[in-house]
């Protein structure tokens, strides 16, 4: 393996990291939960194709305790001893205030992998815990990747035409049909967001003008419309 892949292999690696991280932070930050019912959700935000096996997820979980992110307690129906010995009660994870705040920052200041492949299911499950000027970036930026994917494939279609059998030209052209309906599927949801009124973004070089100034200002012309008519008469 050459040192260019050696890095790159690296890198992947280290964003699935970064996404389970996110995923098990985010999933007990709504409840805490052991660790069978962690995977099985975990299972389920990830993806049938990216099943989470527990040499994955425990190693994980390890690294979250030791920055003191997660900690470990016993269920309540738990806290006494169970009466046969070899019987272990089971551990249940749950968030601490740092892990709170880590998981915070992780979906208020996401990178530009948050719309990878890899990374954007997972920023995306969690979009209700997701500032609106975020929801965007990360939309937005999914979108422009997509196009550029899109793009490239078109143009690697059209050179190789004349070469490939048309299997191989149906199965590229199937991919590109589920590019485009994903670019579509993300377009309406950035017009949505944007015509949101919960989710409005003021343009920062034309802001609003506060409403509390608008009866002082309407006060303003109503005393100079007075004098005015004083004047005349």
């Amino acid at each position: 393996m050459t040192q260019s892949a050696a890095e790159g292999t690296e890198k992947r690696m280290a964003r699935r990291t970064d996404v389970l991280e996110l995923a098990v932070l985010g999933l007990l930050h709504e409840t805490p939960m052991h660790g069978y019912e962690l995977r099985k959700r975990l299972n389920v935000l990830l993806g049938p194709f990216r099943a989470l096996s527990y040499g994955t997820l425990y190693p994980c979980l390890k690294s979250l305790l030791g920055r003191g992110w997660i900690r470990e307690t016993a269920p309540a129906e738990e806290t006494v001893p169970p009466p046969l010995a070899g019987r272990r009660a089971r551990i249940v994870y749950e968030l601490t205030a740092e892990g709170k705040e880590r998981f915070q920052s992780l979906v208020k200041h996401p990178g530009p992998a948050a719309w990878e492949d890899e990374s954007f299911d997972v920023h995306f499950a969690f979009f209700a815990r997701t500032d609106a000027a975020t929801r965007l970036q990360i939309l937005e930026g999914r979108r422009t990747r997509l196009q550029e994917r899109l793009e490239g494939a078109r143009q690697s279609m059209a050179r190789a035409r004349e070469r490939r059998d048309s299997y191989t030209l149906e199965l590229q052209r199937h991919g590109l049909e589920s590019v485009e309906r994903e670019v579509r599927w993300l377009s309406d949801l950035i017009d949505t967001e944007r015509a949101s009124n919960m989710t409005h973004l003021e343009d920062p070089d034309h802001p609003r003008r506060p409403a509390t100034n608008a009866p002082a200002r309407t006060n303003d012309r109503r005393a100079e419309g007075d004098q005015e008519r004083r004047r005349t008469e």
